[in-house]
């Protein structure tokens, strides 16, 4: 979907929303009516001249454009018209353009100057255009910063009065930092607007205090909520001991957000009085939208263009609401009728059921929470949405998420990859794969995990461990390494931790695990721990405690949780396994030693990852822009050379239906040639006797032919022979998690069957690609096995940082593989090759900025 065929919603730099689309011959009127609002001094920095009306002939340029040569766009809020922003070929086929905008007076400043900049320059290199230029009165301030501030290479003359700017619109570093930074802080600051408001409008509560919006007003105002809290209702005057108002707007107070518990079709109305009263978000708690079919699903797309037209964003349908527990907000506007105590991690949770039970348990275990939003049908805010907001929250340190679907996967990678480096996000997230998505079988579970470890995220399996995770996290440091002290006075509790670590890919480190026996006081198991807290060679402690027999200790001597914290005193991290009395204070305590080692492990995989640098995306050779463009032409696609454009050859093969046409392959190859079946899943089948090689002349090939026709059909593919190899197989698959996927495996029917595929998400960075090639478990045929040569481990790198870059790029194309690849000491061959495109729809997290 592209900007010029489709209405867009986008975020404003303080997180408002607003409409932007193509112009069209009808938004003549509007343009009138903008221009006449107007101040004089917005009409001479646009048009340099007091220009105090459009002429007939202006406004009917001006609103009628053929989107390629010229295109313009307008911004709406609401239904007005409040900018414009067009380009202007200068020429035939030439690849320079003008560009220029006006915003209307009273929406400048909120950066729609940068949004249209973005997607017109979007629409210009779709249409062939290489450069912007652009004439700027020296006056225009604001102007000049919007195109010195995107980060292009902007080239200034200044002559007869006026500033004269050129810039190519190619994206670049540069300019795609710039526009994250934006769309984080837009993002961010929408999202701060509904968890901090002065005040909370509530639709729907009964005058009786029953049903759900009642239970919402009661958790408010029985919550401590620092702001103003108004009921709205059409003929109670009280609700819940509150003054009720027919309309939000009637309180005479600010009112920043609004919770909807009324049936789907009364939505539209709450949105109109809600606009009325300047709210900024909604939370609609109520439900039968999208979850009840398909006319509740238009019902929704309904309610959040209405939102959105008022410049509001949507949390929900069908959520189970917001809560901020800053002392100075204290919001519960949730169906949860208590709160987690205050405390630094933020929670997201995409089911409004699991949500209650999450905030209940995370209650239960003294977590304490920094701000929660449960999404529902997650019509409009997202996780990425508060993986945004929490990136840079002073008040949240830790981030848990509870994920049924992704709604944008590459997009939540990329921002999981950049926050994970400075707060851990644990997810609890399914590792399911609709069927049919490219040609592959793609990432299994333990794949999936290692996907989101890539991307620094902490993946668990339960609810349970989601918490588990989340308690260690928020109560110790993080490990130097991944060597774990087991103290406890137990042989077989600490025999079970050492296994359990052992299984979990933890060192055990040396000297322990140490069992203090049965017998020892609470002061021996505590100088036990502090010793082991102490020792140089312990990264993390695992501390075991069984009851004593009876009458063996007394009083003090039994007191082991009181005396753990004060042992605990160097700065690594300890969990600990009680199976009787209260837990440690401070320490993450868990029901058993499995349980309690798990989340160690989780964490300590996540600080091994921040330990390792994060890689780079190298500069390639040899990529061809103009090549990749020609490959792709029509439905599609040119394999051969599209892989050639990005630097990868394949052993040309030719198809032959008879030994004559064969042997004229052979010839024309130069022999020996090898023959193979032409079947996609022959065609490496050694095995099966479908591959024959080294065929060194004309009759050889003839009987060959003859051979492999009778047992697998009559055509057959003839290739030069290479120098043998270890086969390697490569895959691009499209995840719904994660967007483009690249595979890597050694090749052959064993490791087929067993899955032995590594994976990482594009884009990859050298240390991904690093990976990749040392990840499967067959890896070591790679490096010498049985004193044979190590193969060329750079070449199978730089192979995959190409195939890597060709997904990132080409949208089309939605699987990709390679089979075989011979990886030899001197190089590579790829002798197969497929490629499965699809139609130019424009890929999530790319292009400019849009909800």
């Amino acid at each position: 979907m592209t900007t010029a065929e489709h209405a867009i919603d986008v975020l404003l730099s303080d997180g408002a929303t607003v409409q932007l689309r193509p112009i069209q011959p009808s938004d003549a009127p509007a343009i009138v009516a903008m221009h006449a609002r107007f101040s004089e001094r917005t009409r001479y920095l646009r048009y340099f001249s007091p220009y105090p009306r459009i002429p007939e002939r202006d406004l009917q340029r001006f609103v009628n454009v053929d989107h390629v040569d010229r295109e313009a766009f307008v911004v709406l809020a609401g239904e007005r018209i409040v900018a414009v922003g067009r380009y202007e070929r200068l020429g035939p086929a030439a690849p320079d353009a003008e560009v220029a905008f006006v915003v209307e007076d009273a929406y400048q400043g909120r950066g729609i100057g940068s949004v249209l900049l973005e997607h017109l320059a979007d629409a210009a290199r779709r249409a062939g255009i290489v450069n912007f230029v652009a004439e700027v009165l020296p006056a225009n301030g604001a102007m000049l910063r919007v195109f010195a501030d995107f980060g292009y290479q902007v080239q200034q003359q200044f002559a007869d009065g006026v500033v004269h700017l050129t810039f190519p619109i190619a994206p670049t570093e540069a300019t795609l930092e710039v526009q994250r930074g934006r769309e984080q802080r837009t993002e961010a600051r929408s999202i701060a607007r509904l968890l901090a408001p002065r005040g909370v409008a509530v639709y729907g509560a009964s005058a009786t205090g029953q049903g759900v919006g009642a239970a919402v007003l009661g958790h408010l105002r029985d919550g401590g909520f620092t702001g103003s809290v108004v009921p709205v209702h059409p003929h109670a005057t009280r609700v819940a001991g509150l003054p009720a108002y027919p309309s939000a707007a009637d309180a005479g107070l600010p009112v920043d957000l609004a919770v909807v518990a009324v049936p789907p079709e009364s939505a539209s109305e709450v949105v109109a009085d809600a606009a009325k009263a300047g709210v900024h978000g909604l939370v609609v708690i109520s439900a039968g939208f999208a979850e009840a079919g398909v006319q509740g699903a238009a019902a929704q797309r309904t309610l959040v263009r209405a939102a959105h037209a008022a410049g509001m964003r949507v949390i929900g349908p069908n959520c189970l609401g917001v809560a901020n527990t800053d002392p100075t907000v204290r919001l519960n506007a949730t169906l949860a009728p208590r709160l987690p105590v205050p405390g630094r991690v933020g929670i997201f949770s995409q089911s409004g059921a699991f949500g209650v039970a999450l905030l209940a348990e995370a209650d239960r275990r003294g977590l304490g929470l920094s701000s929660f939003v449960s999404a529902g049908n997650r019509a409009d805010v997202s996780g990425n949405d508060l993986l945004q907001y929490w990136q840079d929250d002073p008040a949240t340190d830790v981030i848990m998420l509870y994920l049924e679907t992704f709604g944008n996967p590459r997009k939540f990678a990329r921002l999981a990859r950049r926050i994970g480096r400075d707060k851990p996000v644990v997810a609890l997230a399914s590792p399911a794969r609709p069927p049919g998505v490219g040609d592959s079988v793609g990432p299994d579970e333990a794949a999936v995990s290692a996907l989101f470890a890539q991307s620094g995220v902490i993946r668990v399996d339960t609810v349970a461990e989601l918490l588990d995770v989340g308690v260690l996290l928020a109560n110790q440091p993080l490990p130097a390494g991944d060597r774990v002290g087991i103290v406890g006075n137990s042989s077989a509790l600490t025999g079970l931790a050492a296994t359990a670590c052992m299984a979990a890919g933890l060192a055990v480190a040396v000297g322990y695990p140490r069992d203090v026996g049965p017998r020892a006081s609470a002061f021996d198991f505590a100088r036990a721990l502090a010793a082991a807290a102490q020792d140089e060679n312990v990264d993390a402690l695992v501390a075991l405690f069984a009851p004593p027999l009876p009458g063996q200790l007394t009083g003090t001597e039994a007191d082991f949780a009181a005396t753990l914290p004060v042992a605990l005193t160097a700065d690594k991290p300890a969990v600990a396994t009680f199976l009787v009395g209260r837990t440690p204070a401070g320490v993450p305590a868990y029901p058993s030693v499995e349980e309690a080692v798990r989340a160690l492990a989780r964490v300590t995989a996540y600080a091994d990852w921040l330990r390792r640098p994060p890689g780079v995306l190298p500069e390639l050779s040899d990529v061809d822009p103009q090549a990749v463009q020609a490959a792709l032409r029509g439905d599609g696609a040119d394999s051969a050379a599209l892989l050639a454009a990005y630097g990868i050859e394949v052993i040309e093969s030719v198809p032959a239906d008879s030994a004559g046409e064969a042997v004229e392959a052979a010839t024309r190859l130069g022999f020996p040639v090898a023959l193979k079946a032409a079947a996609a899943g022959l065609r490496h089948r050694l095995d099966l006797g479908a591959v024959r090689l080294d065929l060194a002349d004309p009759a050889t090939v003839r009987r060959t032919y003859a051979e492999l026709a009778t047992t697998f059909g009559n055509q057959v593919l003839v290739q030069p022979m290479v120098p043998p190899g270890v086969a390697c197989v490569v895959e691009v698959v499209e995840d719904p998690a994660f967007g483009p996927v690249v595979g890597f495996g050694l090749g052959g029917v064993a490791t087929e069957l067993l899955g032995d595929r590594a994976w990482r998400a594009v884009p990859l960075t050298d240390r991904d690609a690093a990976e990749l090639v040392d990840a499967p478990r067959a890896a070591p045929l790679l490096h010498g096995h049985r004193g044979a040569d190590p193969v060329d481990r750079g070449a199978l790198i730089d192979l995959l940082l190409r195939v890597g870059r060709l997904a990132d790029e080409q949208p089309r194309v939605r699987s990709l593989t390679l089979n075989p690849v011979l990886a030899r000491p001197d190089g590579l061959s790829v002798l197969h090759a497929s490629v499965g495109v699809g139609s130019a729809v424009a890929r999530p997290d790319t292009g400019p900025r849009r909800l």
